[in-house]
């Protein structure tokens, strides 16, 4: 049973981390290094050089995040990074993308923008299909992998990725300053189009009482038919901020969302389609296939997914001295949508009905954090308070005429409350000269109170409504501790970390089981080492050279793994091991060979086992291998980069079924832009692009699924290509 802790406890447990931060604490990389030199509208902060590598940890500015941005959702340009696998509905990565890390799911991966949590409360996803070219707005991006630090929303079980605005920095000026804007379009197969527009500027003193003011906005629109038949995606995304900033205080205003509407692709295909055995089109898609009256093959034209999310976040900073700060933002989510099927015969294959299932959710709430930093230690405080309100609906039309009629037949609630409150602190305890060592703690309680009543989409029926009533409250523990030990270039790192994590909605409604699912517990060991040197002088050119090598072991208790199959509205199914572990090592280099070209290269290899009686055995969707590899030329403007990712074969369930597993795969691409040598202040800066995805035409599939008897894949596009241009003034 499991033992109660109340809000008391918690209090003890807040009270005690304060007193502990005097005397443990670290700049490990894992930590945010803090600062009192940097102000803006966000927070005080330091962001890491980009492309560094620091082992388990890395950072991408916003100009390598959109270099080679056509228009993919935000994990295909991802791919590169260690231990990634992005996959695709739709073969493009225009639709529906999703990724893992260290083979956990993008549900098990604590997202947020500018702190704020982006998953989903009760599915724990992000879908990116609903915000679609998010790079755009994006300032960088920063990728923890393994549980990391204390942050807000849910639990970080395979990484953190936390995203920041473009950086609202007002520079200091008595005159309004100059409306800086881009414009981005470009073009490729399979109809895929990619428009971006974006402004900003700023008016104002920020030394002065009254300050400075700055505005900045961004409208985004993707369409594409898609890799697979009748794919298509039509969506369009926003971002607006407005911001005031004097030397002690900013107060942000920040708006964003979008709206999507794309035809299903999710169903898969048998693996002769997929990959093309015998000349079988690999472009087949099944979504929406029925028999019509004439006995002829015909598909429904509204398959479709329609969905639209708007988020609002109020930031407000102020620096007391060179010491303290104090931020407190408030947050607000709206979503709402639906996907509209028709549903066929499984004998004859005629039209049965048409059904609409459907949410609408709020998630709203508060955030207040405190900094202290000093010569010898850097203090984080904070406390959140989150909660989501969500309803699922179904309506179904067995009329099938022109003008449908569609009516209620099942109705669900969710109700999640979220609060945390950390301390978390680097202490410097040695610091002279190239020799550096450091302390790490952080202590976090977090409560979860959830309830879910109404009906059960997953085993409802017109005539046969099968109810569902449960409530749930967890309080999590999570303490973490590290050390950084650097020297002449040379950094070793060793950190351990502890974390839980409640079961999502889909794993209470598609449970089969009499007891509920539990939550999870992960123990996370991690030991890195890097090495960076500015090199040696070859012809007038220093070359400089980082290498890094990561071993993790992830230790799970009651770990949910996927199974293979899916809900009825496309959730991964999973089920509680009481044993389980992933452990790997993640090595990455870089080096600039010569002022005009670059190589950088990851390589992962793992292990991720789960215990069946006596027996271990491989859990799903976990290649051993992974592997990234960039050449990167510039000169004059002129950039090229050539991007080879490699992924294992991989199991598609948890019993090492050879029938159900994805084929190991190799693709590369290339991306080429260019700069042209405007020198006139008065013509925008222009940049051309052009991308060639799947550079060899590889037939191959990065995702798929089974449910026991039959298993699908889901075919990615052979070689496909894209060509743009950026204006900037």
């Amino acid at each position: 049973m499991k033992k109660s802790f109340s809000f008391s406890h918690a209090w003890l447990i807040f009270s005690g981390a304060l007193t502990l931060i005097s005397a443990q604490s670290s700049a490990q990389q894992n930590v945010d290094t803090l600062s009192t030199s940097d102000f803006n509208l966000h927070e005080i902060v330091v962001s890491a050089p980009v492309m560094q590598v620091t082992n388990s940890k890395q950072e991408i500015s916003h100009a390598e995040l959109n270099r080679d941005n056509t228009g993919q959702n935000l994990p295909y340009l991802l791919s590169t990074s260690p231990s990634i696998v992005v996959t695709s509905d739709d073969g493009l990565g225009v639709g529906y993308t999703y990724f893992h890390i260290r083979g956990t799911d993008q549900t098990r991966i604590n997202m947020t923008m500018n702190e704020v949590p982006l998953n989903d409360a009760e599915s724990q996803g992000v879908f990116w299909v609903n915000l679609t070219d998010m790079a755009s707005g994006v300032s960088n991006l920063q990728i923890q992998r393994g549980i990391g630090t204390s942050a807000n929303g849910g639990s970080s079980f395979g990484a953190s990725v936390n995203l920041r605005t473009l950086d609202a920095t007002i520079p200091q000026s008595t005159h309004p300053g100059p409306i800086r804007g881009e414009v981005n379009f470009n073009g490729g197969m399979y109809n895929t189009f990619r428009e971006m527009v974006k402004i900003d500027g700023y008016w104002g003193d920020r030394t002065s009482k009254q300050g400075a003011w700055h505005f900045g906005g961004r409208f985004s629109k993707v369409n594409s038919d898609g890799y697979m038949y009748r794919a298509s995606s039509d969506l369009l995304s926003y971002q607006a901020e407005l911001g005031w900033q004097n030397t002690k205080t900013a107060v942000t205003l920040t708006a964003f969302g979008g709206k999507e509407k794309t035809y299903m692709a999710w169903y898969g295909v048998d693996s002769i389609h997929a990959y093309g055995v015998n000349g079988a089109d690999r472009r087949y898609n099944p979504a929406g296939e029925y028999i019509d009256k004439n006995g002829n093959i015909a598909y429904y034209d509204n398959q479709t997914d329609n969905y639209q999310q708007h988020h609002f976040h109020l930031h407000i900073g102020h620096r007391f001295n060179l010491h303290w700060t104090l931020s407190a933002t408030a947050h607000y989510t709206y979503g709402t949508g639906y996907y509209e099927m028709l549903n066929a015969d499984y004998d004859t294959y005629e039209p049965v009905d048409i059904t609409q299932k459907g949410l609408r959710n709020h998630f709203y709430g508060g955030i207040l954090t405190a900094k202290y930093v000093h010569e010898k230690v850097d203090v984080q405080m904070g406390v959140a308070l989150n909660q989501y309100r969500g309803l699922q609906y179904g309506n179904i039309d067995t009329t099938l005429s022109v003008q449908r009629t569609f009516i209620p037949y099942y109705e669900g609630h969710g109700l999640k409350t979220d609060g945390n409150i950390y301390a978390k602190a680097n202490w410097r305890v040695l610091h002279r000269g190239q020799e550096k060592l450091s302390l790490y703690g952080d202590l976090q309680y977090r409560l979860v109170d959830y309830s879910i009543w109404g009906d059960n989409e997953e085993t409802s029926y017109l005539d046969a409504l099968d109810p569902i009533d449960k409530h749930h409250t967890w309080h999590f523990f999570n303490p973490k501790a590290g050390l950084t030990y650097d020297n002449k270039g040379h950094r070793l790192s060793a950190t351990f970390a502890l974390a839980h994590r409640e079961p999502t909605r889909n794993n209470f409604v598609a449970n089969t089981a009499q007891q509920d699912p539990k939550p999870e517990r992960l123990y996370d060991y991690e030991l890195g080492y890097s090495c960076s040197s500015r090199g040696v002088l070859k012809s007038g050119y220093a070359i400089p050279w980082t290498i890094g090598l990561n071993l993790y072991f992830m230790d799970y208790d009651n770990q949910l793994i996927a199974t293979g199959d899916v809900s009825s509205v496309g959730y991964l199914n999973t089920t509680n091991v009481k044993r389980s572990y992933r452990c790997g090592a993640e090595f990455q280099f870089a080096v600039d060979w010569t002022s005009w070209f670059a190589w950088r290269g990851n390589l992962t290899w793992s292990r991720n086992r789960w215990k069946d009686s006596n027996t271990w055995r491989t859990i799903s969707f976990s290649p051993d291998w992974t592997a990234g590899n960039t050449f990167s030329f510039h000169h004059a403007g002129f950039n090229a980069d050539i991007q080879t990712l490699v992924v294992s074969s991989q199991f598609l369930g948890n019993y090492e079924d050879i029938n159900a597993k994805l084929k190991a795969y190799t693709v590369t691409n290339l991306q080429l832009s260019y700069a042209l040598p405007i020198k006139n202040s008065n013509i925008p800066d222009i940049t051309l692009k052009g991308q060639i995805n799947n550079l060899f035409d590889t037939k191959y599939v990065n995702n798929g699924g089974t449910d026991g008897t039959y298993v699908w894949y889901f075919p990615q596009a052979g070689i496909n290509v894209h060509a743009g241009f950026t204006l900037r003034w």
